[in-house]
């Protein structure tokens, strides 16, 4: 069987095809929990892949997680429902409701839903820009 067959949705590009996208966020988390599959208890789609820039919305299980990994680019994770444990080199941070966390480029960090949660992950290769973040501020 061949990627594009093994595909569950068209690929990001085919789905934001205008310079201007809107997204219904709770349709797409309640069409992501009706697929069949999920991995590690998650499931995921790509909202947004333009070149190294990543949009990607997670619905997770009690219980799912994504394994330690960093990434090229700035993160933000941002807890949409429910609540999520991130384990990063600085300690543990716990994220309900409408928090967000933001990671430097490579940290490395993994993910564990403490309840059924939604998350949107943000990645961002070029760093926020005029928040003085990039230095430290």
């Amino acid at each position: 069987m061949s990627a594009a067959e093994e595909r569950l949705r068209p690929h990001p590009a085919s789905r934001m095809g205008g310079a201007e996208n809107t997204l219904d966020l709770r349709a797409k988390l309640r069409s992501l929990r009706a697929e069949p599959h999920s991995t590690d208890g998650h499931r995921q789609i790509a909202l947004l892949h333009h070149g190294p820039v990543r949009l990607i919305l997670y619905a997770f299980d009690e219980g799912g997680r994504i394994p330690q990994h960093q990434a090229p680019g700035w993160v933000t994770i941002h807890v949409l429902r429910g609540t999520l444990r991130v384990k990063a080199p600085d300690g543990e941070h716990v994220l309900n409701e409408a928090h967000l966390l933001t990671l430097a480029p490579n940290v490395p960090h993994d993910v564990d839903a403490l309840a059924e949660s939604d998350m949107l992950l943000g990645v961002y290769p070029d760093g926020p820009t005029g928040s003085g973040a990039a230095e430290g501020d």
